[in-house]
């Protein structure tokens, strides 16, 4: 590589990894307009509407589920009601520019807890259950973006049953270009039962607190 495609390598990296602009972040708010139905206003999400409470995702994560969701890695699946929802609503986002500017507006949103739902979940049994998922999502919920891991203490418990029942039967992470979903479907075939996966979920819930 010569000296100056080393210095245009070099630039290219520091534009990627460059926090959004003020500019781009008021795009994203306007973008995010059409997102508020089901996810609402302040990213608190919506279950009536199958919508997960999203303020405060790393931006990392929000693109990457976008461009997962516009690339039909998620929500072609006729079992998956919630991201056949989603998927026409990534392509409403007219380019990369305008999908890198929504998630960053999504990330600044202020974190929101969300109220448990879900019963009959043992959090003790399901803190030994949360032991491998440690090494991705981190001992305390907060996520591993170096291996893809996002955060798990802010996101709702109905939310996290289904993803777990999506994963074991292939409803996600079975397309082909979904590497992240393909390393997460084996781990939530650990969990014996929908038992197992809500006395996990009742561990991570503990986590928020």
């Amino acid at each position: 590589m010569t000296p100056r495609m080393s210095v245009l390598a070099a630039l290219v990296v520091a534009m990627l990894a460059a926090p959004a602009s003020a500019q781009d972040v008021q795009r994203g708010r306007a973008i995010y307009a059409l997102c508020t139905q089901c996810h609402m206003a302040d990213g608190g999400g919506n279950r009536l509407a199958l919508a997960p409470a999203i303020a405060g995702l790393p931006e990392w994560y929000v693109t990457a589920q976008l461009q997962k969701f516009r690339a039909g890695h998620r929500g072609q699946h006729f079992d998956d009601i919630a991201g056949m929802r989603m998927r026409p609503m990534s392509l409403a986002i007219a380019n990369d520019n305008d999908l890198a500017s929504v998630a960053a507006y999504v990330a600044g949103l202020a974190p929101i807890a969300p109220t448990p739902v879900l019963e009959g979940g043992d959090a003790a049994r399901g803190q030994t259950l949360y032991a491998p998922c440690a090494a991705c999502h981190a001992a305390d919920g907060s996520g591993n973006q170096a291996v893809f891991g996002p955060p798990l203490k802010q996101v709702n418990d109905w939310y996290m049953l289904t993803q777990l029942a999506n994963f074991r039967a292939g409803v996600r992470g079975a397309k082909p270009g979904d590497t992240s979903g393909a390393l997460m479907r084996p781990m939530s075939m650990t969990l014996a039962d929908e038992q197992a996966m809500r006395d996990v979920i009742a561990y991570i819930t503990t986590l928020a607190n």
